[in-house]
């Protein structure tokens, strides 16, 4: 079992996480907004971050980036999710630090596979 932070605006995708991440066992919490997410991580140290690009106030970019920048934030897994997907857009969240990176709409079994990877690590 892990604790998940879910950054994600869109109402229903964050309701498909919530089934997926409650029928699986994980504590988990949502933000709709990029507002306070960093704070939010620091305070809370979950173990994975499912974090969408695509934010009101902050992006998703922004928010890897920030948390890539803080020494002691070293060992929360950042998962980036994407409507778009491009090639492009995944370098651009790798390179700023993301763990991994799914395009939406995802199916279960790669989300799954793409967390247990990141827990693992």
């Amino acid at each position: 079992m892990a604790d998940i932070l879910v950054i994600e605006d869109e109402d229903n995708i964050a309701t498909a996480l919530d089934f997926l991440l409650t029928r699986d066992g994980h504590r988990h919490d949502r933000m709709a907004t990029g507002q306070g997410a960093v704070d939010r991580i620091r305070r809370t140290r979950p173990d994975l971050v499912l974090l969408d690009v695509m934010l009101p106030e902050v992006s998703g970019y922004q928010i890897v980036q920030d948390v890539r920048a803080d020494p002691d934030l070293a060992g929360v897994r950042v998962l980036m999710m994407t409507a778009r997907g491009s090639v492009v857009e995944r370098r651009k969240g790798i390179a700023l630090g993301a763990d991994g990176f799914i395009a939406k709409p995802f199916e279960l079994a790669e989300l799954r596979a793409e967390m247990a990877r990141l827990l693992a690590g």
